[in-house]
């Protein structure tokens, strides 16, 4: 009888934590349709201003990633001694910190 009886708890502990985790998943999943709505709502038609905001900021990224290559490619052409320096101490400062950090096991 004792046995019957462990193998019921069990099988109710088990029922509890399958019930604990469904609990949890439909949670998260309520969450997570949530957010989707909230964001359908963000970026949908409706609010075109946050999207014409977005692609403005994408579009001042670029020009400012395109600026600081073009300026660079400047520097290189009118200093290639100096960039040359510059790359060749990056390289051993990574060596460097590489060879400091690395442990006696590897």
């Amino acid at each position: 009888m004792s046995r019957h009886h462990d193998l019921e708890n069990t099988v109710n502990g088990v029922r509890e934590r399958v019930r604990h985790y469904a609990g949890e998943a439909a949670g998260r999943a309520d969450e997570l349709v949530e957010r989707g709505r909230e964001a359908s709502r963000r970026f949908g038609r409706n609010r075109s201003t946050y999207a014409r905001r977005f692609g403005h900021a994408a579009e001042d990224f670029a020009d400012e990633a395109n600026y600081q290559y073009r300026r660079l490619r400047r520097h290189v052409t009118r200093h290639p001694v100096a960039t040359t320096a510059i790359i060749a101490g990056t390289v051993g400062a990574f060596f460097l910190l590489r060879h400091l950090f690395r442990g006696d096991d590897e």
